[in-house]
C-alpha cells in the first residue's frame, strides 16, 4: 500500500509555463470563456517570469502531480492606503475539487498578503459560478455589491489611447 503524499503548494517557475498554460485553458473552458483564450506559452513566460514580471503564480501538487494553480498580482487601494493582492485565477482540476486544494491555494495567497503587510486579497467571480461563490463565502469573503467591473480592450482601447495622442497632451 503506497503512502499518499500531502498536498504541496509551491511558487511557479519558468519551467512551469506549459503546465500553467494548460490550467489556464482548463479554466477558460470551465468558465465558458474559451473563445476569449488567446494566451500562448510565450505570454506566460514573458509576463510571469520575464525581466519585468507583472504577476506571480503558484501550483498545487498531489502525489507529485500538478492539480491546481493560482495567479495573482499586487494592487493598491487608495482608500485603504495599502496594497492588496488581486487574485486573477484560481483553478483546481475537477477530480481534486472538494479536497482542500482550493483552500490551500487561497491560504498560500493569504499568507503572502500577511507576510507582505497587505490589507486584503480581492478577486472577481462570475455570477453564475455558485459553487465558487459558496466556497468563497465559507471562507469569510464578502461580495462588493456596490461595485461593477469594467474592461476596455481591443479597438476601443486603441481609440482611447489615440485620443490622448491627438490632443497632444504632455507627459507621456
Amino acid at each position: 500500500m503506497s503512502q499518499q503524499k500531502p498536498l504541496e503548494i509551491r511558487p511557479a517557475q519558468e519551467s512551469d509555463a506549459r503546465v500553467l498554460l494548460s490550467f489556464i485553458r482548463k479554466l477558460a473552458d470551465y468558465e465558458r470563456l474559451s473563445h476569449e483564450m488567446v494566451a500562448e506559452e510565450e505570454d506566460v513566460r514573458r509576463w510571469l517570469f520575464g525581466p519585468n514580471p507583472v504577476a506571480e503564480a503558484a501550483l498545487a501538487y498531489s502525489n507529485g502531480r500538478p492539480v491546481g494553480y493560482v495567479v495573482f498580482f499586487t494592487i493598491f487601494s487608495t482608500f485603504a492606503g495599502s496594497p492588496a493582492i488581486y487574485l486573477e485565477d484560481l483553478f483546481v482540476d475537477g477530480e481534486h475539487r472538494g479536497k482542500g486544494t482550493g483552500h490551500a491555494l487561497l491560504s498560500y495567497v493569504a499568507k503572502l498578503a500577511m507576510q507582505r503587510n497587505y490589507g486584503a486579497v480581492v478577486w472577481a467571480v462570475l455570477e453564475w459560478n455558485q459553487p465558487a461563490i459558496h466556497f468563497y463565502r465559507s471562507l469569510g469573503a464578502t461580495p462588493e455589491d456596490d461595485w461593477r467591473i469594467y474592461k476596455i480592450s481591443g479597438e476601443p482601447l486603441k481609440r482611447l489611447s489615440d485620443r490622448l495622442t491627438s490632443l497632444n497632451e504632455p507627459g507621456i
